[in-house]
This record gives structure tokens, sequence and C-alpha cells, in this order.
């Protein structure tokens, strides 16, 4: 961060560091002679300061950039490139300017002003269009311009990656770059997508976003839009990737927050004779939308955003009678935490009156035998090798249970309406190219930091290491192979903060092991983690506490409390209750819970299946590993086992391959899942592999009479992902 001592001269302006402003502007009033502790500085108030020379730490004052420079659209067009000059240059931008936008080389910094700007017009779109990026002001549209450019240009497919810290700006940004591929790849035809694709927005926003303390419209998922386009680069169809949901938020909020936004606009529109039979009154009624005490937000018009809700349903062809079981969807989970339970045996055991309102209600609304789920809501089946057992729980395991339902519930409908929303976007056209948008959670730290905030920031840190890697490391390799003179520069890297998280006996291997104990705790897990990481640099205990830890990110540093880690990693359904779900008399809640539903892809923090009591929870971030990926064919070829002979087995996996899309196609993983399957068999073991070399993968057999064309798949196993080869 130094400077020649020789520069130390009077009139030389520096900044220096402050408590409150973070940097202050000071001049150099008497040159520097060696030997001196100090620099004579004046600060902007003519107040003298004195400022200590560390000379073995190497920490001198930064030096300002002169006055010529401030207000510099591209920050790469500064002399001196440091904190202090990039926050004084955003700010002069800002305030003495009106720009919320500047560049720092081809990444795009955006200031959220937190009110609308007139500056994302029709004609703005088709000011931008056609023009190269630095010859307008810097803009969301210049950069998506530019995409849009290359992906025509270098017949390329392109990405754009809206990150920053929560609250930042990143889902609006996303929606004006959304909006301007819209506008400027028009469809050709009469089909309407471009408007399909931006209707998907209210609809994400209202399941998807909710108020907190830092953001009143805040993402809760991280999502991937791929726009296609056809050899014209006209929008043909668009395809929506979703990451991890908060489901915690369903039946918790924090002071001053509030659950998803489409509770709020359900209950604001509950008078509505459509919804009567919904049973709902106002939101401060029910309990999982009234916990964090603010159930309004100042200037928005929940009864209003439910019809723009509704109406983006509709343009997107979700039929009235899927919108409204939807809505029913939505009105039980309320209702199921509303339920009045009774304790009895001290608190060992518990019931629930068939009397009571929001029981009728939830059962009624889903078409499920209340009986049976008033049952199963109180007591868990136990079942060891000898016989099975019913058991009744206590007051605060129903609790638990009850609240990882509604969790559950709501997942499943999120899937189901992004799995809809993307057959509505779909296209039968080729695709020539595509753009993606990225918006995904920014970097969170609250008063208290829990599994969620652990996700989003390990998502966010791996975020950062893509960035680091664009901008430096690729850019210097570039400046190396064409021989430019360069020195290079020292960036951070976060690796090290990854592998703490990621890597084999990192934090959350040794969740993921402690979830395995049967008797393990948060307790435990947070001594495992001072035992194994006490020396790491990015890890840190609290001194006043024995269940909490400190990791070092890259945006700042994060106390996170153990308490509820090893619960929601493990994510537990009961099978009994969702069982009952199965049979549901309403066909759209019943598909919610098929077990063919398990094998697509998950859109929330922890992942599993729900046939089995307790699922094993994992962030969708962290499919990069591995060992921990299964895609859609190993599922569901496993499920075939118990229904296919071993040579039809064989026989499938010789003729049929996974479509290329799917990352594993045959992993050891793959086909030791099959073996096991296979060994329960009387059959002679015929399914072989070469250990030494994942690909190719062989699969002996002994050749029979049986042709492909004679095994007859059973359409309800739904292989559609298998491609003759």
């Amino acid at each position: 961060p130094g400077w020649p001592l020789s520069l130390s001269s009077s009139y030389t302006r520096v900044w220096i560091p402050d408590p409150d402003e973070v940097w202050k502007s000071a001049e150099i009033i008497k040159d520097y002679k060696e030997g001196d502790k100090s620099l004579q500085l004046k600060l902007e108030d003519e107040t003298l300061y004195e400022y200590p020379i560390d000379l073995q730490g190497n920490e001198l004052p930064f030096l300002r950039n002169p006055d010529i420079l401030v207000g510099e659209n591209d920050l790469t067009a500064l002399s001196y490139l440091h904190e202090p000059a990039v926050l004084h240059n955003l700010k002069v931008r800002f305030l003495e300017s009106n720009h919320i936008y500047t560049y720092c080389g081809i990444v795009l910094v955006a200031i959220n002003p937190y009110e609308q700007l007139p500056i994302y017009e029709q004609d703005v779109i088709y000011a931008y269009s056609g023009q190269n990026m630095g010859d307008m002001d810097p803009h969301i549209f210049a950069v998506a311009e530019e995409a849009y450019k290359q992906m025509a240009r270098d017949e390329k497919n392109q990405s754009i990656i809206v990150s920053g810290e929560s609250g930042a700006g990143k889902t609006v940004s996303a929606k004006y770059a959304m909006r301007f591929f819209a506008t400027v790849g028009g469809s050709a035809s009469e089909t309407n997508i471009e408007a399909k694709v931006l209707a998907s927005s209210p609809i994400m926003e209202a399941i998807g976003n909710a108020k907190t303390t830092r953001n009143d419209n805040s993402s809760r998922f991280g999502k991937y839009i791929q726009i296609g386009f056809d050899k014209r680069y006209h929008i043909i169809g668009a395809n929506m990737r979703t990451y991890l949901l908060e489901k915690s938020r369903v039946v918790f909020q924090a002071e001053d927050e509030r659950n998803y936004h489409i509770f709020y606009q359900l209950c604001a529109s509950a008078s509505l004779p459509e919804f009567k039979d919904l049973g709902l009154t106002c939101a401060e009624d029910f309990f999982y939308t009234s916990q964090g005490g603010s159930t309004s937000i100042d200037g928005v018009d929940d009864a209003d955003d439910f019809e723009k809700t509704r109406h983006a349903f509709t343009l997107l062809g979700v039929k009235e009678s899927h919108q409204m079981a939807i809505f029913r969807i939505i009105a039980a989970i309320l209702h199921l935490g509303n339920l009045e339970i009774e304790s009895e045996r001290d608190g060992e055991a518990c019931s629930m009156s068939s009397e009571d309102e929001h029981l009728n209600h939830f059962c009624g609304l889903l078409g499920v035998e209340q009986g049976q789920m008033q049952h199963w809501l109180c007591h868990r089946k136990l079942v060891t090798t000898a016989e099975t057992y019913v058991k009744s729980m206590s007051v605060q395991q129903v609790v638990n249970a009850r609240n990882a339902l509604a969790k559950h519930i709501y997942a499943q409908l999120f899937g189901w309406i992004v799995q809809h929303i993307n057959k509505a976007l779909h296209t039968t056209v080729k695709q020539h190219s595509f753009i993606g948008v990225l918006d995904i959670y920014g970097f969170e730290t609250f008063e208290v930091n829990s599994f969620e905030q652990f996700c989003i920031n390990y998502a966010n840190e791996k975020l950062q290491q893509q960035f680091n890697s664009h901008v430096f490391k690729l850019e210097q390799e570039e400046y190396m192979k064409e021989g430019i003179p360069w020195t290079l520069i020292d960036f951070y890297d976060n690796q090290p903060c990854i592998d703490l998280i990621e890597a084999k006996l990192g934090i959350l291997d040794l969740l993921d092991e402690e979830c395995k104990v049967p008797k393990g705790t948060d307790q435990n897990w947070a001594q495992k983690l001072y035992d194994r990481h006490g020396g790491s640099q990015h890890f840190q205990k609290p001194r006043m506490s024995n269940i909490s830890f400190i990791v070092l990110h890259f945006a700042d540093k994060v106390e996170y409390q153990c308490e509820g880690f090893l619960e929601k990693n493990r994510d537990t359904v009961y099978e009994e209750q969702i069982n009952i779900l199965k049979a549901s008399k309403y066909q759209m809640v019943a598909d919610l819970f098929q077990d063919e539903k398990d094998a697509a892809s998950t859109t929330s923090v922890g992942k599993g299946t729900s046939k089995i009591n307790v699922r094993s929870a994992r962030p969708v971030i962290k499919a990069a590993n591995k060992e921990h990926k299964k895609t859609v064919g190993h599922q569901a070829i496993c499920s075939l086992c118990t229904a296919l002979t071993t040579q039809q087995i064989v026989k499938i996996l010789n003729l049929y391959t996974p479509v290329n899309e799917f990352e594993e196609r045959v992993t050891v993983a793959f086909i030791r899942d099959i073996q096991t399957h296979l060994q329960e068999r009387n059959d002679p073991p015929q399914l072989l592999l070469d250990f030494k070399h994942m690909f190719p993968v062989s699969f002996p057999f002994n050749p029979s009479s049986i042709t492909m064309d004679t095994i007859h798949i059973p359409a309800s196993l739904d292989l559609e992902f298998l491609n003759k080869v």
C-alpha cells in the first residue's frame, strides 16, 4: 500500500484511516527525513495531525489521485487504485453527478439509490442498443448490450453474474438485464415469449422474496436464468434453475422481517369471494406470518401485488384450477402453523383436538383424511428388525415435525411452480445460443447467523473466487501471453477459506458426520470444529461461547450460532405424514409428494428423498464436489432394480446412456449403487466395473433372446431422460 519515501514531500495528498468516515483526506506539510518516526499532516479542516510510520509493516498512508481523475467513469483509469480511491470516486460520482453506475474494466459497479430512477425506459434501451461499451455512460444496459453483441459476433454463449451484499440491488439489476434482452431480441413470431420471460419475475418474487432488515424485497433463493436465442438472435425461450431456497423462513422470521410475500398477498385478498373457503383472515392472526411483528411494508400494497402475481400466472398459461390449488396449499401451510398442540404426561406426549378449526382447514384444503393426519402429527413409527412400534412424541418434537412438514410442503410447491414456469418458457425450436443471468443471494451477516447464512456466504465465497479468477488470473495470463510488460498483482485468493468449508474434514464434512452419529449434538459438532480447525487462519472460536464459531470470509468475519445446524442439515420429515399427503384426493397435492419428484432437481437448502424417515440434507451449491453428486439417471435406474431382471438392467445400461446435459454420466458411485441392488438377488453377478478407469465402463452379459423392444418399461418410471444410442 505504500510509496517511495522520496515522494514524501510537502503538499503530497494522502488518505488516512478514520473510525467515523473510514478514510480522511490529508496533506503532508513537512518533508520526510530518514529516521523520522511520523509524518506531519494537515487535515481538510486545517487540523494538524501526526501520522506514525511503521517502516517494518510498510504501513504508509495511501496516495490520493489528482483531482482531474476524480469522478472517472472507469476505476481502471485512476492512477492509484486502492480502497480509499475507489470509495471516494464512487462517492463523488453518486453524490455530485447522480451516477449510480461506474465501470471497473469489464465489471459494472452499481450503487443502490433506494429510489426509482428515470434511466430504464424503452428509449434508453434503444439508445444503448448497438453501442460499444465505452461510448456511453456506464449502465446495466451497456453490459447487457456487450453480452448480446459478443454472443452474435463471436457465436459464443454469454453469462452475466450479478453479485453483491444483501440489499445492493441485484434482483432489480437482473430484471433490467432481462428486460433489455426481451426488447432488443424480441421474438420474430407471435408467441409473445419475451413477455412470458418477464412475467416469471413477479411470480418468483412472490414465492421467493421477503422483507429482511436490510431489504424490503430480498431474494431468499438464488436463480440462474438462461435466455435462448435462434440463429437470427431473437428470443425463443428460457430456462430457470434455482438454488438454496431459505425454507426456514416459512416457519420463522426474525424481528422486523416477514415470511415470503405470497402469504401476505393471499391474506390481503382473503375477502375475495373465490377465497372464502380458505379460512384466512389477516396476516397478524397466523403464527407463520406474524413472528417478525412486521406484517406490512411501507409503500407496498399486498392485495395489488397479488393481482400482478395472478396475472403473471395466467400469462404463463397456469390454469385457473392449478392457481387455486397453489393458493389452497399456501393457506394450508398457514393453518398448519396455528394448530393447537395440547401437552399430556408432563410434555412427554401430546394431542390435538379434532375440533381445532385450523386442523379442519389444513386437512380440508389439502384433501387428506383428518383422523390419520391428527394421529401422525403427534406420533411416529419406529421400525426394528423384529417389529414396528408407534411412539408418542413430546410437544417439542411435534413442533419440530410440524415445522419440518410446513417447510417441505412449501419447498415442493416452490419446485412445482419453477417447473411449470420452465414448461411455459420451453421451446421446441432449436436453440442457437444463450445468455445466462445469475442472481444469487448477497453476502449476509445478522445479529444471529445460522445454517442459512452459512450456506449463502459459502455460495458467495465461491462466487468471489470466480470473480478473482476472471478479473485477475485470466487478465494477467492474457498480458503475459501477449508479452506485455506487467507487474503481477498480489490479489486475495480465498481458496483456503473454501477448503475450510468444503474439503475433507472441513466444516460441512464434520457436520455430515455428526448428523450420522445416533446421539450427535450441535455442541459436540462445535467441539469437533474447535479441535480440528482451531489453528486455521480463517477459523476462530469466540471467547465467550462454546456453541458458536467464526469464519473469516472475504467480505467480513461472521459468527455462526451452532444451535439448529444439525436439525436443519438433517431436514427430518416423517414418512407417515408424507404418505397421507400422497393419498390426497386433490391430484396436484398428491403429485407434489410422489417419489419421482425426488429425482428432479430439488431447489432448496437441504435435499433428499421423502421415502425414508430421516432425509440427509446438502446445499445444492455443493454439487461441485464429485462424491456428493447424484443424477436423475442414478436414482431412477436404482429404483428400477426391483421391477426388472438383472439381464434387463444390463441390457438397458448397454443400450441407453443419460443425456450429456447430466454432468455425471456413469461413475464409480453409480455402478456401486447398482451392484448393491443386484447383490440382493439370487441372479448370477453380471455387472462388472474396471475400477482403474472411470471411462469406458463395460457391462459384460450373456447375450439372450430378449431384445430391447420386448422389455416393458412402465411409463410411471419416467425414463425420458435416457436416449437410445
